[in-house]
């Protein structure tokens, strides 16, 4: 659906309650912006209707719900709400990938783990206590979303998670680029959304990168397994190029650190020579095995290789990025801020960041409306009509993109 029907409806829909976001403080920063977005948004919205008691506390300057997380010395905690939420359509969003912060534990400083994330939106849930119209929880990051399937004795975390906050009352789930949208079959009856990000990563590299050239002729999508495949598929068949894909040969044989180690990764695909190639994964834990994967591909005659994963974790640290940079085996990492990225990151020449704060705070205020999102679910329109004003050289239309609501 075009973006001004969209628009039109959001005139005409009154709202499924009063918007609430419960920040926790994972998510402060992005949690702000969204918070901004929304408000901008409405203030401009619904002028004609505004005195309507359908729309009371519709146009405001925060919709941020005070609350506080408190933490004792035995690392135990408890959330405190300090406004109300009877009555609310309450979006509860947090980043439990964010380790840069603390807390004090029998005197020693602990930082805090996604364990210690999940806990708070418990929490969180618990203090409202069955007063909100509706209960939403925003995770851009799927905990423990790789801990989805059974191979032995083991546990099934991602799904006890989903299954537990289900129990706990939460009508919908919002997530980004689920390792195994699968998970959702725990829950089938609750609604399960699962977002992507490839208008944004396009839409960063392009500016990046202005004298880009975007054909089958000069660009290859590469998937660096089969697990990625289908975001290269579809990414690659929205921007009209060839794929390709990395196949790892592992060991069976031997468990290290939790998992088979990689023998060597296999290429599937045609040739590379003088192409630009775009790796497309959901994230960058370590950083090893996509680095080894860009170092393939420029071995291969590969031009320029851009890492575009929707979370960079670098759970080992930047050097490894550095050094890699430095020999010419990638030219950018391309990462949504999604999740916690440290100031250093920022400094690097090798990164930069996609926002997702205006997408999110759309995707927020078009299900408080109630209103079909499946556009937003599946850009393809969006990225086409991106793609006709890039290629057709309207670079003062992309400018202008960047202050505009309709822009994702």
């Amino acid at each position: 659906m075009p973006d001004i029907q969209l628009h039109e409806q959001l005139e005409r829909q009154i709202p499924h309650a009063p918007l609430c976001l419960a920040v926790l403080p994972s998510a402060q920063a992005m949690g702000a912006r969204v918070n901004h977005y929304i408000s901008e948004f409405r203030k401009a919205e619904h002028n004609q209707i505004k005195s309507d008691p359908a729309f009371k506390d519709y146009v405001k300057d925060s919709y941020l719900m005070d609350l506080s997380c408190i933490r004792f010395g035995t690392g135990e905690a408890k959330t405190v709400i300090n406004s109300t939420a009877r009555g609310r359509d309450v979006f509860i969003l947090a980043d439990v990938c964010n380790y840069s912060l603390t807390y004090e534990l029998y005197g020693f400083t602990n930082h805090m783990s996604p364990d210690d994330h999940f806990q708070d939106i418990k929490r969180v849930i618990a203090a409202i206590n069955g007063k909100a119209r509706r209960l939403n929880v925003i995770m851009p990051f799927l905990y423990e979303g790789r801990q989805h399937h059974r191979t032995g004795r083991e546990s099934m975390d991602g799904a006890l998670m989903l299954k537990e906050l289900v129990d706990m009352g939460v009508d919908n789930f919002i997530t980004f680029d689920a390792h195994d949208p699968r998970i959702q079959n725990v829950a089938p009856l609750v609604n399960f959304d699962n977002f992507t990000t490839p208008y944004q990563f396009l839409r960063t590299l392009v500016h990046a990168y202005p004298n880009l050239i975007i054909d089958k002729d000069r660009m290859v999508v590469i998937s660096p397994d089969e697990g990625a495949l289908d975001r290269a598929v579809y990414f690659a068949n929205v921007l009209g190029v060839n794929t390709g894909m990395f196949y790892k040969r592992r060991d069976y044989t031997r468990i290290v650190n939790g998992k088979n180690p990689i023998v060597a990764h296999e290429f599937l695909g045609s040739d590379l020579d003088g192409k630009d190639v775009v790796i497309i994964d959901d994230m960058i834990s370590s950083g090893g095995s996509i680095l080894d994967t860009s170092r393939q591909l420029k071995s291969r005659g590969a031009s320029r290789v851009f890492l575009c994963t929707t979370f960079g974790l670098f759970t080992d640290g930047l050097e490894i990025f550095d050094k890699a940079y430095e020999q010419g085996d990638f030219d950018k990492i391309i990462t949504t801020n999604l999740t916690y990225q440290p100031p250093e990151l920022f400094e690097r020449e090798w990164f930069a960041s996609a926002d997702m704060t205006k997408y999110l705070a759309n995707i927020i205020d078009f299900l408080n409306h109630d209103i079909s999102i499946s556009n937003v679910t599946t850009p393809t329109e969006k990225i086409h009509e991106f793609l006709n004003k890039f290629n057709a050289g309207v670079q003062s239309e992309l400018d202008r993109e960047l202050l505009e609501r309709t822009e994702f």
